[in-house]
């Protein structure tokens, strides 16, 4: 499977398992029909409430720990120093391993506020500050930032002493931030992208399955395809044994011209749903 290599030279697989949704007890399962499947990325959160799940999972693998990358965040509503320090240790322990691959602030606000006037920029300070002992320590191979725009970043960059490796953020067709994407790559920081088929939505756009039929693939085989051509980590998600092992079968490349007309794609509406908020 194809791997990036982040700015501190950690590899991480280029397909990520995600988790969100998945109940903490069908969690074992989900992973490990993931790990069998192929994947070697299992993305997770506190927020989610699987971490423990998915620890248990990655054990019944059979796979051994560093076969694994495992990436999990700081609930978006923790923006203290002491409470970022415990929490990483809380999913240490929910996770049952000695490390974790990649820990992200999973939002620059609480949930509740998210976009909203108030912008946490001294708080996230303090919980990048967490992050970088944790990783210092060795808690942490690597760590990151999730759902940030450019200002939020730029206040990272500005008062840490080790500078975030990812950021995840939603992109899919339909719905590519270019912006962050370009302010992220000239900061020699790797764009993970969630949400990759848009919850689904997308699945009823009739221009992107003409696209996919004349690849003869699927229309999540090409969304996911899509944000690994930009150069992203692309992050699907799924708990059936069909879709699972579908949405690793990625052998096509989407043509420079079907490129660019599934980048020129703008409909972003599906995002107004209140029942799929944007909250990875």
């Amino acid at each position: 499977m194809k791997e990036y290599t982040l700015n501190n030279g950690v590899k991480v697989p280029a397909l990520a398992f995600g988790t969100w949704l998945i109940k903490d007890k069908d969690a074992p399962r989900c992973v490990k029909m993931a790990l069998d499947a192929g994947y070697r990325h299992i993305d997770t959160a506190q927020a989610y409430g699987n971490e423990r799940g998915v620890g248990e999972g990655i054990r019944l693998s059979g796979l051994k720990r560093e076969e694994v990358f495992i990436t999990s965040k700081v609930k978006a509503e923790t923006k203290t120093y002491r409470g970022a320090k415990r929490s990483i240790d809380n999913s240490l322990k929910c996770l049952g391993v000695e490390y974790i691959d990649l820990m992200l602030i999973h939002c620059p606000q609480p949930w509740a506020l998210f976009r909203s006037p108030i912008r946490f920029f001294k708080e996230n300070i303090n919980v990048w500050r967490a992050l970088e002992e944790a990783y210092k320590e060795g808690k942490l191979k690597a760590i990151g930032i999730s759902n940030f725009f450019n200002d939020d970043t730029e206040n990272i960059l500005k008062n840490c002493e080790i500078k975030p490796m990812v950021n995840q953020i939603p992109v899919h067709i339909c719905h590519t931030p270019l912006d962050v994407m370009r302010y992220s790559k000239e900061h020699d920081i790797i764009v993970e992208a969630y949400s990759p088929i848009a919850h689904g939505r997308i699945l009823n756009n009739k221009d992107i399955k003409a696209i996919a039929d004349k690849y003869n693939v699927s229309v999540p085989q090409l969304c996911i395809k899509y944000t690994l051509q930009l150069n992203t980590i692309s992050i699907p998600k799924a708990s059936s044994k069909e879709h699972i092992e579908d949405n690793i079968k990625l052998d096509f490349e989407i043509s420079k011209e079907d490129m660019i007309a599934l980048l020129k794609m703008n409909d972003s509406d599906y995002g107004e749903d209140p029942l799929w908020p944007l909250n990875n």
